[in-house]
């Protein structure tokens, strides 16, 4: 059992992302509670919640961390063919609930596989009043009226801070993603930890002490959300 420090011990304070853990890598502290107030607290300095339902909420700063510069975002030939296909609508925050329920569902071929998993009940009710009291926000994929991927995520001034993202069609999410770099255009994307999946669309790995300085100096900057 690891011994990690409890957050009601130290009247919800989180501690020093430094001290997180190398293994497994940014494992900081845990608590039984999870609220929004919380979230955003821990966004603000790094960390983010990440556990199964049979877990405590267990919070997180792993180090390196991974971003995507939208300027940097991968097209690869294929995909760029996609787009230029334009089968697919965009909106913005019309079904921020639905899009963490199909994250939270299984996933099509062309996704990480057993993402979306760690979405609790807690969780779906966290981040679904973050979206009304407007911290969080989805970018939906949508053809012929149908909802077929997204990604959403919590934003902290002009950083976006993605979660999860899904595909009901092939490229879905990766259009919404596309759409979020290139016309949202947040100062980074935080994708938190390293996949291929992530990489291949131009995500890299930066120290944990410089992401934390990005996110003190950006907090007052403001990112605008529109279609």
């Amino acid at each position: 059992m690891i011994d990690l420090p409890w957050l009601e011990n130290s009247r919800y304070r989180f501690p020093d992302p430094e001290t997180a853990m190398q293994e497994p890598d940014g494992l900081l502290c845990a608590s039984m509670k999870l609220a929004p107030e919380m979230v955003i607290d821990a966004y603000q300095k790094g960390i983010f919640p990440w556990y199964s339902e049979d877990q405590p909420v267990l919070w997180w700063s792993p180090n390196p961390r991974c971003v995507l510069l939208p300027d940097k975002f991968h097209v690869s030939p294929r995909f760029r063919r996609t787009l230029n296909k334009g089968h697919f609508e965009i909106r913005v925050d019309t079904s921020f609930d639905r899009v963490m329920i199909c994250c939270a569902s299984p996933r099509c071929k062309d996704e990480e596989p057993g993402e979306g998993t760690w979405i609790t009940p807690a969780m779906f009710n966290v981040y679904c009043d973050l979206h009304d009291q407007g911290h969080a926000h989805s970018i939906e994929c949508w053809h012929d009226d149908k909802l077929v991927g997204g990604v959403y995520g919590v934003v902290i001034g002009d950083i976006f801070f993605g979660e999860s993202m899904f595909s009901l069609m092939k490229d879905a999410s990766k259009v919404a993603l596309h759409y979020l770099c290139t016309r949202v255009k947040p100062y980074l994307l935080d994708a938190q930890v390293y996949s291929d999946h992530i990489a291949s669309l131009g995500a890299e790995c930066i120290n944990r002490s410089d992401f934390i300085n990005i996110i003190g100096d950006r907090q007052h900057e403001t990112l605008k959300l529109t279609v």
